[in-house]
């Protein structure tokens, strides 16, 4: 029997807010989270792209200092996230062992790799802390998020670059589904807005260069656009079965109703230019929630403002909706973001859900010129959803050909 899977809490810290509440108001008001770096290293390397969008709130000024000591920045991010969803969904009581953690990371702890390597080099072994491997492992922010809040039916790990995210709730999703679990913890992290990382999407051309317009800088869906922007910060969802939820007299903000998982197998950097990966498993996302392109009422688009990136979604989208996909309501929130990599795929999961909540698209920013190759239906302002029943999904596109959608259907 399928059963219903629910969203009951939610949480984030982002570049444009320290919670889930505060980063919606500021999405739908049209902030930019992108600002120039301010560190003395982008200087003493003279990096070519000299902004970001970096966490708004620093993680360790919200976590007592010891907890935060012992943790990656990506994975202080992740607890304050899920502290934050945990308490949203009224901290439930659930047996240990049928409490699960599905989380993610494009990239992992790569600040304390790379600090433990110049103390390494600068002091030697003696000086590298005990805690380095424990900090750095992709797995830490999933191993410490169940260390927590003592989850033991489970704490996977998903490291497909940009399709992170999303594709830990399709593996929630399908763990409540199999009855491995009563509630999970899903969502993602990243933190790695470093020197070696910024000079590296730059050298591969990825990156926005508007060095002296950083707030301008994500445009997808533009003609003028040049490239993403980094971003920082973590994203939780509290998942469980609807039969639990109500049985606790939770509130429930949507319901999770399926998602697609595929591979391009195309090139390592580059999506599929037919978008035959992504198309399916936007297809999959939808039989899985047994509904048809026509029920789609809203879309959040992967779209990180990149001159190749966004049409090949476009062209994707296309092949499953057909010329319709020029009539649904589509936002990019990466605009005001920036692109948080790993984390990325929850975090607009959580603005679909508010999304169809409020019957309201939110806002695409820096929307100039509309490249005729982009034609999604975005607007610099906020666009109605209407009154009827609203199925949303919300795609996710990785390096390695990774492609991951959710679809979301409101309560």
């Amino acid at each position: 029997m399928t059963k219903k899977i629910v969203v009951t809490g939610i949480g984030a810290t982002t570049p444009i807010g320290g919670t889930a509440p505060e980063s919606w108001t500021a999405l739908l008001a049209g902030a930019s989270g992108a600002r120039s770096l301010e560190h003395e290293w982008v200087e003493q390397y003279q990096l070519p792209v000299t902004f970001a969008a970096e966490a708004l709130v620093r993680p360790e000024t919200v976590l007592d200092r010891p907890v935060a000591k012992r943790l990656d920045p990506s994975s202080q991010l992740a607890l304050v996230a899920a502290l934050e969803a945990w308490a949203d969904a009224g901290s439930p009581e659930v047996d240990p062992e049928r409490l699960g953690v599905d989380f993610a990371t494009g990239i992992g702890g790569v600040w304390t790799l790379l600090d433990a390597w110049d103390t390494l080099r600068e002091k030697g072994p003696r000086r590298v802390l005990p805690m380095t491997v424990p900090m750095l492992m992709p797995n830490s922010a999933s191993g410490n998020l169940s260390l927590h809040f003592g989850a033991r039916a489970f704490a996977t790990t998903v490291a497909s670059a940009c399709a992170s995210s999303t594709e830990s709730l399709v593996n929630a999703y399908e763990h409540l589904q199999e009855g491995l679990a009563d509630v999970v913890i899903a969502g993602g992290t990243e933190s790695a807005i470093h020197p070696i990382t910024i000079a590296s999407f730059a050298s591969m051309q990825a990156l926005s260069k508007r060095n002296d317009d950083p707030a301008h800088a994500s445009r997808p869906g533009s003609i003028d656009r040049d490239g993403f922007v980094m971003g920082e910060g973590a994203a939780v969802l509290i998942l469980e079965t609807e039969e639990h939820a109500k049985a606790r007299g939770a509130k429930i903000y949507a319901e999770i109703v399926g998602g697609g998982v595929t591979a391009d197998s195309y090139h390592i950097t580059a999506n599929d230019p037919e978008g035959r990966g992504a198309a399916r498993a936007v297809r999959l996302a939808l039989e899985a929630a047994d509904a048809s392109p026509d029920d789609v009422t809203h879309i959040n688009a992967h779209a990180t403002s990149t001159p190749v990136g966004d049409p090949n979604e476009y062209q994707a989208l296309r092949a499953v909706f057909g010329d319709r996909i020029d009539e649904i309501p589509v936002s990019a929130t990466k605009a005001s973001t920036g692109h948080l990599l790993g984390g990325t795929g929850a975090l607009e999961a959580i603005f679909t859900v508010l999304g169809i909540q409020n019957r309201v698209a939110p806002p695409t920013i820096n929307l100039t010129t509309q490249d005729p190759e982009v034609p999604f239906r975005l607007s610099g302002e906020t666009q109605a959803l209407g009154d009827g029943p609203q199925l949303a999904i919300s795609n996710s596109f990785g390096f390695g050909g990774h492609n991951a959608v959710v679809a979301i259907r409101s309560v």
